[in-house]
């Protein structure tokens, strides 16, 4: 069915846009370079430049029998698989057994990285035959027009958020509201994120916000909270990277605002941080899919918050750097002194402080309360 004109603005890109799209794409010079640097990282800058006609070259031939989203998601498939052969250990997915991919469902995930959450959510369902999700991401990181048109190939569809006057953000939730709702009618699977931003503190908590938003178009045609979220079958996810490639900038970040108030971003810098949880080293992932939401855990945003938190609580996976972070606090902080820091050998322990072994004080130590987190909630302590 054809998607209603009143989402052309934040929609996935559909067929009759690839072509064109990746005209565009294949005539870049910047998503040569990024190809070039992350294939060649080793070849210098004036050599890597010389290359771009062979890039070019290249890419207009892996591209050449790419004609739909299908056959682009099938491209990106196996640059995915490169990627995390490269960046991750083990891949380890849990729980869709429980559930059929006939019926579209509404992920909503803890969010820890802003690039690699979604596709690891999108790669999971690749693996075990199921249909792939659209994927809600933030307009602050489309700026670049070459990321833009990847991530919309990709089917990603755009959530507003640069916008000030209440009227035209009403409007603007209203028109996501109602493309989500859309999408599950056409059993297509979405992806959202559970809150606004990352969670770069580790604490997975779901903004109700975020469910309002959801439920806003069924309000428009006089459907209860409950009726609405009911429709789109929402299915807590729990994504877990052993070791996060943006620690040190997410905890710079709080540091920052825990001294000053406030953290100004630098130009480019969501994009730096796109880039650098695509390519850093993740070890070992999980990604659990839940159990469906209940009639009673949907009845009000409050109730289904609480459920989403209770499932990522109990799906998170306690890992041995989180026995290392606590271990570390306790012996170069003295923090948390009653806490069992479980067993953990002094190797891990070593490469997470030689991790963190040249930053300031405070940044180290809100790095290791990062990864001591899961173990800390577990014990019933919170920052």
């Amino acid at each position: 069915m054809p998607i209603p004109d009143c989402y052309a603005d934040i929609r996935p890109y559909q067929d009759d846009e690839v072509a064109a799209v990746l005209e565009r794409v294949s005539q870049s010079d910047t998503v040569h370079r990024a190809l070039l640097k992350y294939r060649l990282p080793m070849l210098p800058h004036w050599l890597r430049e010389r290359m771009l006609p062979l890039a070019r070259y290249l890419l207009d031939r892996q591209l050449a029998g790419v004609n739909t989203v299908h056959d682009f998601q099938m491209w990106m498939e196996g640059w995915i698989e490169r990627l995390l052969a490269k960046t991750a250990t083990a891949v380890v997915v849990r729980g869709l057994d429980k559930m059929t991919p006939e019926q579209g469902h509404l992920w909503i995930s803890n969010h820890r990285d802003i690039a690699m959450d979604p596709t690891l959510i999108n790669y999971s369902l690749y693996q075990a035959g199921w249909p792939t999700s659209r994927i809600a991401i933030g307009d602050n990181l489309l700026s670049h027009p070459d990321i833009a048109d990847v991530m919309r190939l990709n089917k990603s569809f755009i959530v507003r958020r640069n916008i000030t006057n209440k009227r035209e953000k009403l409007t603007a939730l209203q028109q996501l509201s109602g493309y989500i709702r859309f999408s599950l009618d056409q059993h297509e699977s979405v992806w959202i994120a559970q809150r606004e931003g990352r969670a770069k503190n580790g604490i997975d908590l779901t903004d109700k916000a975020v469910l309002k938003m959801l439920a806003l178009h069924g309000r428009e045609h006089a459907e209860t909270f409950a009726a609405t979220l009911f429709a789109l079958r929402p299915v807590p996810v729990c994504i877990q990277y052993e070791w996060d490639p943006c620690d040190l900038m997410k905890a710079r970040e709080l540091v920052a605002r825990s001294k000053y108030g406030c953290y100004s971003k630098e130009e480019g810098e969501d994009t730096r941080s796109l880039l650098a949880g695509i390519i850093g080293q993740k070890g070992t992932i999980h990604v659990d899919f839940g159990q469906p939401l209940t009639d009673d855990e949907l009845a009000s945003a409050e109730t289904m918050a609480a459920a989403i938190d209770r499932q990522m609580r109990h799906m998170t996976e306690i890992l041995p750097v989180h026995h290392a972070a606590v271990r570390l606090l306790q012996q170069r902080f003295a923090c948390y002194p009653d806490v069992d820091g479980g067993d953990c050998s002094r190797q891990i322990q070593d490469t997470l402080w030689q991790r963190i072994e040249g930053e300031a004080q405070d940044v180290q130590k809100q790095v290791l309360i990062g990864y001591a987190m899961p173990i800390l909630l577990q014990q019933g302590i919170e920052q």
